[in-house]
């Protein structure tokens, strides 16, 4: 009896690692597999799928399971493309290593100001209620801050090109890592009363503003950009100069922006010059100083936001306030030194920048 022909079946076999974005936006985040099951039923996967929920279990604990084997390599990501155990595709790596390292303004802010010592990540419990993000992800976040943190302290050069060679970000996530760090490097205090009510991106734009003004030429390759320019700190109290100035300063400015103004605004302006020009002199004069530097932003706010938003100015007041301020002192000719001018105006476009962003 003849045997009857096999029949022909083809079949491919690949290794290659499957990433669901839906299911590893829920690990990530810290839902566990029942609670990510739960979510994604509500969302209409088993009608979407034609599945039963037992399948769809079956399949989140599967992917949990492998995202729980990746993690250990995800925190050092150049290594994906040494690790054998896993094929992985560069999109589907880019996908792994950006969403793991994606952070909640609101929880990072917890952060900013604190040591990233053991003491506090046992205190991400309060973090998690105040927020109202998942614990598991308020460690996630923790962890990898203080891991970047660690490896790109000490490294000269561009701390955000550091911070995306090494962990294979994105520009603006390296951003967000770099304002950190420096944010953690300076020990600048955001925890005050004052400063409570801003968030992370009040923070972000002042702050990466200090990074590209206040640090070293970018052609200093024994300094990297956590490292303040010394000389420029020292420069910028030859600016007192403007104090000697200070009737000829005032009367270019009320001149230049008496048209501009509102009378009662103009008034407000006239009367208080010198209230205003003293405070952004005076914080100027003191940056050299580490305590004084550190105290930064609540300086700015306390010295010159403060008065302004008392006296009832609006933004756009302000912001033409400080353009024509920082020009008509240009305009004096009292700098006689180039390199003041120019600490001048470096000084002065991380003023403005941070007057726009946390009035």
């Amino acid at each position: 009896m003849m045997n009857a022909p096999s029949p022909e079946v083809d079949v491919f076999i690949s290794n290659y690692t499957i990433v669901d974005p839906d299911v590893y936006h829920l690990w990530v985040n810290g839902y566990s597999a029942s609670e990510a099951v739960s979510i994604l039923k509500q969302y209409g996967i088993l009608e979407e799928m034609g599945t039963t929920l037992d399948l769809v279990a079956s399949d989140i604990l599967d992917h949990y399971r492998t995202y729980s084997l990746l993690e250990k390599i995800i925190h050092y990501p150049t290594k994906l493309d040494q690790q054998l155990a896993f094929q992985i595709e560069p999109q589907t790596k880019h996908i792994l290593v950006e969403k793991y390292y994606e952070i909640d303004d609101i929880v990072i802010r917890e952060f900013l100001g604190k040591k990233l010592s053991s003491k506090h990540r046992k205190d991400l419990d309060e973090v998690s209620e105040k927020t109202s993000i998942a614990i598991k992800s308020c460690r996630r976040q923790f962890d990898n801050v203080k891991r970047v943190f660690k490896a790109v302290e000490e490294l000269q050069g561009s701390v955000i090109q550091n911070i995306s060679s090494i962990f294979l970000l994105s520009e603006d996530l390296a951003k967000k890592y770099g304002v950190i760090v420096f944010i953690a490097c300076m020990r600048f205090e955001t925890s005050k009363r004052k400063l409570q009510m801003l968030t992370f991106p009040d923070f972000y734009e002042p702050t990466l503003c200090i990074m590209n003004k206040w640090t070293y030429p970018k052609s200093s390759p024994e300094f990297g950009d956590t490292d303040l320019d010394r000389e420029f700190l020292l420069e910028l109290r030859e600016v007192r100069v403007l104090l000697d100035k200070e009737k000829d300063h005032k009367h270019i400015v009320c001149q230049k922006l008496k048209p501009e103004f509102l009378e009662k605004t103009y008034n407000s302006m006239e009367v208080n010059f010198r209230l205003l020009s003293r405070a952004i002199i005076g914080i100027a004069y003191n940056l050299h100083h580490n305590r004084d530097l550190r105290g930064f932003f609540l300086e700015v706010v306390e010295r010159i936001i403060d008065p302004w938003r008392i006296l009832g100015w609006n933004k756009i007041d302000v912001m033409n306030f400080l353009k024509v301020y920082v020009n008509c002192a240009i305009e004096l000719d009292i700098f006689q030194d180039a390199e003041v001018k120019k600490a001048w105006e470096r000084y002065m476009d991380v003023i403005t920048t941070s007057v726009k962003q946390l009035y």
